[in-house]
C-alpha cells in the first residue's frame, strides 16, 4: 500500500461536517456601566439589547450568517440537521443545522438576571465547511477584535474555542452507501498555516466519540437481574470489556466508557478539572499521560438509551500528514468491538464523531 493511501482515511461521502467557534468573555462592572439601564424591572436589557444589535451588524458586514449572543450561562451544543431549530435545557442550548442552507440571528438572556459571562456563537455556513474553515476563522477574529474595539474592551481577555467535527455511520457502506472520501484529517493549525492564517499560541485536542445505541438485541446477550441495586452493570460491563479489548491491539490508551444518560465534554486535564452536571459531563485527559487514562463511568441503576464511547488521541497518534492513520486505527478497533457483540450492520447505527478541537486567549 503506498505510504499516502496509510494515511488517509476514507469516510462515507454522506458524512456531516460542523464547525463553530465560540468566544467567551467576563461580564465586566466597566461594561455594564456602559448600558446603564432603563427599565428597573429589567435592569440588564438594554446591555443585551444593545450588545446584540453591535455584535450581529458586525458580524452581517463580515458576511457571518449564523450568530448567536448567549448570557444565560447555558453551554451551546451544535448539530448538523437537516432541518433548523433551538432547543433549550437547564444546561444547554442545542442548535440544529444544515450548514449549507440555514442562517439565524439570535440572542439568548433573562433580561432581569446578570449573567457572569458573556458568549458569542459563530456556526459556519459556507460549503465545503474544511476548505473554508481558515476563512471563516479569521473573518471570526476580525469581527470580535472589531467588537473589543468598540466596546473600548481592547484589553479584555476572550477565550476562543474553535470546534470542527465529521459525523458518519460506521455501518454506512452496509446500508448502502457505497461513495466515500478520503482524508489525511490534518490538525487545525497546519490546514490553516497552509492557508496564512497563523494562530496564536493554542491548546488542540482530537478525539473520537461513538454513540452505541443499547437495542433490544444487545440488551438479550446479557441476563439482567432487575431485582439488584444495579440491574444494568453486567451490560454495561460487558460492553465495556468489548471495548477496551478491541482498542488494546491499536494500543490505545486514553478511552472512556460512559453510561450514565450524560452529554461528554472532552478536555485537557492539564488545563479543565472533571466535572459533573444534571446534563453534561467533562471529563479530562492528560495526553502526556504515558500510562494511559481509562475513565469509566457505569451508573448500573439507571437503563440509557445508548452509550457514549471515547478515544482520546495523543501525540503519537499524529503524523506529519494529520490523523488519517490514526481514524484507520479507529475504524479497526470498532469493526472488531461491533463483532464482539455481534451487532448487525444492516440494521444497527454506531455513530462516530471525529472531534478535532482548538482553543486560545483573543
Amino acid at each position: 500500500m503506498p505510504v499516502s493511501s496509510q494515511h488517509k482515511v476514507y469516510l462515507p461521502a454522506e458524512a456531516r461536517d460542523n464547525q463553530y467557534l465560540l468566544a467567551e468573555f467576563a461580564l465586566t462592572d466597566e461594561l455594564l456601566a456602559a448600558f446603564p439601564a432603563s427599565n428597573p424591572a429589567k435592569p440588564f436589557e438594554q446591555l443585551y439589547q444593545q450588545l446584540s444589535q453591535q455584535f450581529f451588524e458586525l458580524a452581517d458586514a463580515a458576511q457571518l450568517h449564523n450568530v448567536h449572543l448567549i448570557a444565560n450561562g447555558k453551554t451551546p451544543v451544535v448539530r448538523f440537521h437537516q432541518e433548523a431549530y433551538v432547543l433549550q435545557t437547564t444546561e444547554q442550548i442545542l442548535f440544529f443545522y444544515n450548514p449549507s442552507y440555514h442562517e439565524a440571528q439570535h440572542s439568548f438572556y433573562d433580561a432581569s438576571i446578570r449573567a457572569r459571562k458573556i458568549s458569542l456563537l459563530f456556526l459556519a455556513t459556507d460549503q465545503p465547511l474544511r476548505a473554508n474553515a481558515a476563512t471563516f476563522h479569521q473573518k471570526v477574529t476580525t469581527v470580535l477584535q472589531q467588537l473589543l474595539a468598540k466596546l473600548k474592551m481592547t484589553e479584555t481577555k476572550v477565550k476562543v474555542r474553535d470546534h470542527q467535527h465529521l459525523t458518519y455511520d460506521l455501518f454506512a457502506k452496509a446500508k448502502g452507501h457505497k461513495e466515500s472520501y478520503g482524508y489525511k484529517l490534518r490538525s487545525i493549525g497546519a490546514r490553516y498555516k497552509a492557508r496564512q492564517c497563523e494562530l496564536p499560541e493554542h491548546n488542540a485536542l482530537t478525539y473520537v466519540i461513538v454513540n452505541l445505541p443499547l437495542s433490544r438485541r444487545l440488551k438479550e446477550q446479557v441476563a439482567l437481574n432487575l431485582q439488584s441495586d444495579a440491574p444494568y452493570l453486567p451490560l454495561y460491563q460487558k460492553v465495556s470489556d468489548s471495548f477496551v479489548s478491541a482498542c488494546q491491539p491499536e494500543q490505545f490508551k486514553h478511552l472512556a466508557v460512559l453510561a450514565n444518560g450524560l452529554l461528554p465534554l472532552v478536555r485537557n486535564s492539564q488545563f479543565d478539572k472533571s466535572s459533573h452536571g444534571t446534563e453534561l459531563q467533562m471529563i479530562g485527559f492528560d495526553p502526556s499521560a504515558q500510562a494511559g487514562q481509562l475513565i469509566s463511568d457505569l451508573q448500573g441503576d439507571k437503563l440509557v438509551e445508548m452509550m457514549q464511547l471515547v478515544i482520546f488521541a495523543t501525540p503519537a497518534d499524529q503524523t506529519d500528514m494529520g490523523y488519517g492513520r490514526f481514524m484507520n486505527q479507529v475504524e479497526a478497533a470498532l469493526h472488531r468491538f461491533a463483532k464482539s457483540l455481534a451487532l448487525q450492520p444492516e440494521r444497527d447505527d454506531l455513530t462516530v464523531r471525529f472531534h478535532q478541537h482548538i482553543s486560545y486567549h483573543l
